[in-house]
């Protein structure tokens, strides 16, 4: 009977051995590199710090593979990666947890519409749902960090845009927002009637940041999140309707 291979321990290298010392030396400087990030490291973060002939690719695949036995794995997310606990684990290392607050249906709708639509006006989110959107929706969405102002729309009034940020695809779990579900996919899950208007279509959603023709850049003082849609005239929020 045959022995499997011995695994090779990735960091167990000579010097003398160049190319397999300087790939060694690549994974623990990502190792390094992504323990001591808060949020996903992207290539450009990573590469000034890697020997000049290092294959990325190569090198997470590798850390990734070597990860996925442990207690932590190495997961992409935002255009990176990052070090999250293992997901049979997460019962064992989870502390009190405080009360997370939860989205209302209107939240959840208007954080859906944006990720697929973005960029996208308030008006436009009301033509969507059908119905009436609050400003206090939008700041709930702003204050989480799922959602940032990204421009003005060039059109009378100038109503800002908004589109979805890098912490929205960690909370999610995606790499872009490319990886949303589609129509097949969510009609799979249920979440859509198969009885469809003939040309129903989702659109293909991008979060890319450069503003659009159709965009402006924001004054300085309008980045301050709290600033959202005015509220009505009489200066009272109108609840949403859905």
């Amino acid at each position: 009977m045959t022995r499997p291979a011995p695994r090779i321990d990735l960091f167990d290298v000579r010097p003398e051995d160049e190319r397999a010392y300087a790939f060694a030396r690549d994974l623990r400087v990502i190792e390094a590199l992504l323990f001591t990030s808060s949020g996903p490291v992207d290539a450009r973060a990573l590469k000034p710090h890697l020997s000049n002939e290092a294959d990325l690719a190569a090198l997470m695949e590798a850390l990734t593979a070597d990860y996925a036995r442990r207690g932590v794995n190495i997961m992409k997310a935002a255009g990176g990666w990052m070090l999250r606990t293992a997901p049979d684990l997460a019962r064992v290392v989870a502390g009190p947890v405080p009360e997370a607050r939860k989205l209302s249906r209107a939240a959840i709708e208007v954080l859906a519409i944006v990720a697929y639509h973005q960029p996208v006006t308030r008006a436009e989110i009301e033509e969507i749902r059908g119905v009436s959107t609050s400003k206090g929706t939008l700041d709930v969405l702003l204050e989480t960090g799922w959602v940032r102002l990204r421009g003005r729309r060039k059109a009378p009034g100038r109503p800002v845009t908004y589109g979805t940020t890098p912490a929205f695809l960690v909370q999610f779990g995606l790499d872009a927002v490319q990886d949303l579900p589609g129509l097949d996919e969510m009609k799979g899950a249920g979440l859509i009637d198969g009885r469809l208007p003939a040309g129903f279509a989702m659109p293909l959603p991008s979060d890319d940041p450069s503003l659009r023709e159709d965009e402006e850049a924001l004054e300085p003082e309008a980045l301050d999140f709290t600033l959202s849609p005015p509220p009505d005239e009489d200066g009272t929020d109108t609840p949403d309707e859905a």
